[in-house]
């Protein structure tokens, strides 16, 4: 199996991290159940991927009903899972900076066909996968599943690459066709996430921002701004991290300062019109020379 410039070592942590994350999605998403909080599976989750070896490659995403991605918990968040959630888990894991990324949907809405959509339609992008593949392929795949569900996929997102260290990078794979794509090239490690929905096929921003990344290191006077500042040089990575996760004693404002001054970037809630839902299903890959090896392999059986 051909995997392109991907050097054996890069390709050992990526199964590595593929390892560990499948181990605690399926253990997220059983303490997902009415009554539980968002927390409480965030953290849980965050805190078993460092026990099995990884650290984690974003915050737990968790996203309820119209929501579709960036929902994290706040520290101390007591918000929990209702009778009726329709519940996307999103988890990303890396080792030494090499990374898998994967979703889940866990209904309690009685919804199953929106979530099949989702999961069908990453199956049918699969079959499409190998070096010199086009993008625009893979996602009319994924358009035409969703479609003969009777949902729309939300175009405004994308599937996407997995370098180290960066767990968004290109190639962008679309959750509709397209013509004049891009191809997949062997070594490239992908991550595949069709979302389905009975709304309008796409998100907007949201008011609430829980996740932030870095954009450039700068000096601040501000000394909970300083404190923060040092702490997401040292600890992150420069990858996506939660504000929970900051130890300064006022992280809302030293996080606002460190905004303003441009030295990060946060990540509104993406969501769709209120009272609709969205699922999601989601696998990270490496694309080879005649198909792919699974990363995440075991998340839907």
């Amino acid at each position: 199996m051909s995997y392109g410039d991907l050097n054996e070592t890069a390709v050992e942590k990526h199964r590595e991290a593929g390892e560990i994350l499948v181990e605690v999605m399926d253990e997220a998403r059983e303490l997902v159940e009415p009554g539980t909080t968002h927390l409480e599976v965030a953290e849980s989750a965050e805190e078993r991927i460092v026990e099995l070896g990884g650290e984690p490659a974003f915050p737990v995403n968790i996203s309820v009903d119209h929501e579709a991605s960036h929902a994290t918990p706040e520290a101390d968040d007591e918000t929990t899972f209702g009778e009726d959630d329709m519940v996307c888990l999103d988890i990303g894991v890396h080792v030494d900076g090499y990374i898998a990324d994967a979703a889940v949907t866990v209904d309690f809405s009685g919804s199953d066909e929106l979530v099949e959509a989702a999961e069908q339609a990453l199956d049918a992008a699969l079959d499409e996968v190998e070096a010199g593949a086009e993008v625009g392929v893979v996602g009319q795949a994924i358009e035409d599943v969703i479609d003969g569900y009777g949902y729309s996929p939300v175009l405004n997102l994308s599937g996407h690459g997995l370098e180290r260290y960066d767990a968004h990078t290109g190639p962008t794979i679309p959750n509709r066709g397209m013509d004049r794509s891009a191809e997949l090239q062997a070594g490239q490690v992908i991550a595949i996430e069709p979302f389905a929905t009975d709304g309008s096929g796409k998100v907007g921003e949201g008011s609430h921002e829980q996740i932030f990344e870095l954009q450039e290191e700068r000096s601040v006077r501000d000394r909970a701004a300083r404190q923060a500042m040092e702490q997401i040089t040292s600890e992150f990575d420069g990858l996506p991290f939660a504000q929970r996760w900051l130890d300064s004693p006022r992280p809302a404002m030293a996080l606002r300062r460190l905004k303003a001054d441009g030295a990060i970037t946060g990540y509104p809630v993406l969501q769709e019109d209120e009272g609709r839902l969205i699922s999601q299903a989601e696998h990270s890959l490496i694309v080879t020379e005649d198909g792919y090896e699974l990363l995440t392999g075991g998340l839907f059986e």
